[in-house]
């Protein structure tokens, strides 16, 4: 698929990356703008985004997915993994942007697995995989449990049920930090006690504009200050069923 920048009205997109301070070569910005179109046509034939305009796609896709330096900086970081990723937000963009990082991307449907797999290929992209399977299974196996820097999640779960999806993923002294909506004080308070007993601490709340537009954003981020023990994450569905 050959990429001509000059067709994209790219101003938006390069003025929030300038407000995140985030740098990218002309091969990113063909990376993220073959993505858009790889996005846009598997849309036609699978339900992967509702949101499907082009400058909707980067403000609330991209240059969201982008917005995890507002509270953490990627680069200090070796290892991510990305729970219920979807299409691929945050974690491909946050690939693409830093390439260095070795992410994982976690989704339980295999159709969108295909698709992750498609844009890893078709964007040339290293040291990255999608994995089929659901959260409380995967977090039971050795490879992953408590071997990630950071686990980040978009727009999955309420915070309670999400920390017991993430939080057996992230190795002690690393971070969790969720995507959320700027209403997210009372999802903090009432996960304070799910977060403390699979061994977080919720370190702080980061809230921003989205570049771009007038949508307010929050990051929370936990960290790790001890082992999840073992008896969690339970069973596929429990935490949903009935929360922390």
């Amino acid at each position: 698929m050959k990429i001509e920048l000059e067709k994209y009205d790219l101003q938006k997109f390069s003025e929030g990356l300038r407000e995140l301070e985030i740098d990218l070569s002309e091969k990113q910005m063909k990376q993220f703008m073959m993505y858009y179109e790889l996005l846009n046509e598997k849309n036609k034939v699978m339900n992967l985004t509702a949101i499907t305009e082009f400058s909707e796609v980067i403000s609330k896709h991209f240059l969201d997915s982008l917005s995890l330096v507002m509270a953490v900086e990627p680069e200090d970081l070796e290892t991510v993994i990305d729970v219920g990723t979807g299409a691929g937000f945050p974690g491909i963009p946050l690939k693409i942007a830093y390439p260095n990082l070795k992410i994982t991307l976690v989704d339980s449907l295999k159709k969108r697995v295909d698709f992750l797999n498609e844009v890893i290929l078709k964007l040339d992209l290293k040291g990255i995989k999608a994995v089929h399977g659901r959260a409380e299974d995967l977090a039971r196996e050795q490879k992953y449990r408590e071997s990630f820097d950071l686990c980040v999640s978009r727009a999955v779960a309420a915070l309670p049920v999400l920390s017991e999806y993430c939080l057996p993923f992230v190795g002690e002294g690393g971070l969790f930090v969720a995507y959320k909506a700027k209403d997210a004080e009372g999802e903090c308070r009432s996960a304070e006690s799910a977060v403390e007993l699979l061994g977080g601490v919720i370190a702080d709340m980061v809230l921003f504009s989205l570049p771009g537009t007038d949508l307010d954003r929050a990051l929370v981020v936990i960290e790790k200050e001890g082992h999840t023990p073992k008896a969690y994450p339970r069973k596929a569905g429990m935490p949903e069923k009935k929360p922390l």
